[in-house]
């Protein structure tokens, strides 16, 4: 529960448009979506370490606005609270001054999920054939420029990026791929919804069990105990008769 209310607390940074990569001149905007007011847009760049939306940005509301962004604007960026002791999950943009963009998911999506890559000329007509490649290899062609990975595995993490040929390369992005959160859920509550909860520590079973292999080791010395007993009364008897022979 305590880590569902933490989740439920923490920011999520929204790109607009939804991508991590931009052209050169083009606006982006950004914003810190969140249930509680205070937090603050900050980014690192080759030109700035932390710095706040009013030093790169237009504010506006919680959010901030690139009205024409430029290369230099590449870099990491984030939410983050007045006190500094919480931030969002980082995302990277990268703005480009080529000609060839890859539009792919901003933030890290879940196995099971698809993925759209478009692959996005600033100049033509993006409904173009396009290459895409995977940390460097070939994947495949596809005629729209158009592709997508469906049901995605952690083994899809990875750099991406895509080519048009006579138009040029795009920059690579980083692909996310996180894995789908296990939970036992009990039965429905007569409101409908659900409860989950987590195994005991396993220590717990061990603490548990304890006592009963304390009894049953008990148990097998007396059984143990009781069989040895006849026998050693027999040996006496035997002992005495000898003994009352030789006499």
């Amino acid at each position: 529960m305590a880590g569902a209310s933490l989740l439920w607390l923490l920011p999520h940074l929204i790109v607009s448009p939804s991508s991590s990569q931009f052209f050169k001149g083009e606006p982006v905007s950004l914003s810190c979506e969140d249930r509680r007011d205070g937090w603050t847009l900050k980014r690192n760049t080759h030109l700035d370490t932390r710095a706040e939306c009013g030093v790169w940005g237009t504010g506006a509301g919680s959010g901030c606005i690139i009205e024409n962004a430029i290369p230099m604007d590449s870099g990491s960026y984030w939410c983050e609270s007045s006190d500094g002791s919480t931030i969002s999950s980082m995302i990277n943009l990268t703005v480009s001054g080529g000609s060839v963009i890859l539009q792919n998911p901003v933030l890290p999506v879940m196995e099971g999920e698809n993925v759209n890559l478009t692959c996005r000329t600033k100049t033509a007509n993006s409904n173009l054939p396009a290459d895409f490649y995977k940390d460097g290899s070939f994947i495949r062609t596809e005629p729209a420029g158009h592709m997508t990975i469906h049901h995605v595995f952690r083994s899809d993490e990875g750099q991406y990026k895509c080519n048009m040929s006579g138009h040029g390369e795009s920059p690579s992005s980083w692909i996310s791929v996180t894995a789908v959160p296990t939970s036992t859920s009990s039965p429905s509550t007569p409101n409908g919804t659900t409860t989950s909860f987590s195994p005991p520590f396993p220590l717990l079973y061990l603490l548990l069990s304890l006592p009963s292999i304390f009894v049953l080791v008990l148990l097998v010395l007396l059984v143990r105990c009781v069989s040895r007993k006849p026998a050693a009364t027999v040996n006496n008897q035997v002992a005495l008769i000898e003994a009352d022979k030789l006499a």
